[in-house]
């Protein structure tokens, strides 16, 4: 059996045109990196998939109630926002801000060979979430980072025994195609006005 991240749907895969992002293609990569996690066992990004399928959730939501409307997340935020509801769009920034949380502790992974998993994502929470939580909230987010398994751990577990250079081919694709989508949605949602990743 192929490793899970042979079969899951790359956010390289993610169609973009010019009219935005392909939302149904979108939710469907967004899920399958959340799962990926899975594989870890024992909860360990519970703290990250936890708000990550929340707000996947909630995107869906949003597209399932309105799908002729929101072929893009660019018209489903355009057409939600045209009412009063508004609840996909704030489940979108919150999800955008997620990925791009995860993204980043992942590229310090790959750029930095020699620092261990929590320290990648102690820096990107730095960089991205800290100013966004409530004090309180910043020791517990520190524990579950702390909790994050070693690199050669993580490793071992993602590839299931598959290769570690096919997987970090693979993943450096994946946080390519999911930083475009990032940079493109931040911009779009902050010129809009819908909202600050």
């Amino acid at each position: 059996m192929a490793p899970y991240f042979e079969t899951a749907k790359s956010f390289a895969d993610v169609p973009i045109t010019d009219e935005g992002v392909d939302t149904a293609t979108f939710l469907l990569a967004s899920t399958d990196f959340v799962n990926m996690f899975d594989l870890l066992g024992g909860g360990v990004f519970a703290f990250v998939q936890n708000d990550l399928r929340g707000n996947i959730a909630g995107v869906r939501q949003r597209y399932e109630a309105a799908a002729a409307d929101s072929p893009t997340l660019e018209k489903l935020v355009r057409n939600e926002c045209e009412g009063r509801e508004r609840a996909g769009t704030a489940s979108l920034v919150r999800l955008v801000r997620g990925l791009w949380f995860t993204c980043e502790a992942l590229r310090n992974m790959q750029e930095d060979r020699n620092a261990e998993l929590h320290v990648c994502f102690k820096r990107s929470f730095d960089a991205i979430l800290r100013h966004r939580l409530p004090f309180i909230a910043r020791p517990v987010v520190a524990v579950a980072i702390r909790a994050v398994p070693h690199r050669q751990e993580f490793y071992a577990r993602i590839t299931q025994g598959g290769s570690h250079e096919r997987f970090d081919n693979e993943l450096t694709k994946w946080l390519a195609g999911l930083e475009g989508i990032i940079h493109r949605l931040r911009g779009f949602l902050t010129d809009g006005r819908y909202g600050t990743v």
